[in-house]
């Protein structure tokens, strides 16, 4: 393990080297535990060495297990869709304070991807009735998937961000949606080289699906309903102005662990 660690570049060598090595042996990463002694046997071995060396081409782990664990779930995740990182775990914190766990409603999600967001938040309201939209029939299926695996329901619409739910109206609006400038130098760089462009690109300043959200949104939330959407950690001004231009209130941005803007919220009043 501490070979295999050496060989991976960054912060997450080790873990991720751990998440490998238990995908190989089909083991959870508790097993290592109780068998840190345990030697590999030819074959285990060469099956870990293949998993490192398309981790040190600089395939995304995800990709190469098949999946990636999000809040309480785990998920299989595949090239159609965005990998689930873990500061958009704060856009699902900052929905789940705003919808009551003894009250209904309606929420919907836009650019679901792998559904994460909206399972999480599935999981923790069961009266709440969640509405995931992606524009890609791909990134559906793996969502369809993930949900039937988790055993929670959901509601899975095709289309291009608010036409599948024309006339609907919603308590709630959430959306992880693509944020990155198209001639961004990032976009070549890691992992995102293996996800999907349209999932990650929006325009030449990346906010232009959020300027699509931010102005569609008024027409789909009830009096009193939110919209919070994830941002680049340099966004956060940008974004509060273009909730404000729409009539939003109450326009806010929230940090990370990292003490970087990366949700901006408002409430429709109506």
């Amino acid at each position: 393990m501490r070979d295999a660690a050496a060989r991976l570049p960054g912060d997450e060598a080790r873990l991720e080297a751990e998440l490998l090595l238990a995908h190989a042996l089909q083991r959870p990463r508790s097993w290592f535990y109780a068998h840190s002694g345990d030697v590999l046997d030819p074959g285990e071995a060469r099956a870990f060495d293949a998993l490192l060396r398309r981790r040190e081409g600089g395939e995304p782990v995800a990709q190469i297990t098949g999946h990636r664990g999000f809040w309480s779930l785990e998920l299989a995740v595949t090239r159609d869709t965005l990998i689930p990182r873990p500061e958009t775990e704060l856009l699902v914190e900052l929905a789940l304070e705003r919808l009551p766990v003894d009250e209904m409603g309606q929420v919907l999600d836009l650019g679901t991807g792998t559904g994460a967001v909206a399972l999480a938040i599935a999981s923790e309201r069961p009266l709440v009735d969640v509405s995931a939209v992606d524009v890609s029939a791909a990134a559906l299926d793996v969502a369809r998937a993930n949900a039937a695996d988790a055993g929670l329901p959901l509601r899975l619409l095709q289309g291009d961000w608010f036409e599948p739910v024309a006339g609907d109206v919603y308590r709630m609006i959430v959306s992880n949606p693509p944020y990155i400038a198209d001639d961004d130098p990032h976009l070549q760089q890691g992992d995102l080289r293996y996800e999907p462009r349209s999932a990650l690109a929006s325009g030449p300043d990346g906010l232009d699906a959020i300027r699509i959200i931010a102005a569609g949104a008024p027409n789909h939330l009830l009096p009193g309903g939110w919209l919070l959407v994830e941002h680049g950690h340099e966004q956060g001004a940008a974004v509060r102005s273009l909730f404000q231009a729409q009539g939003f209130a109450h326009v806010a941005s929230a940090r990370d662990l990292e003490r970087r803007e990366r949700v901006t919220l408002g409430q429709w009043l109506g």
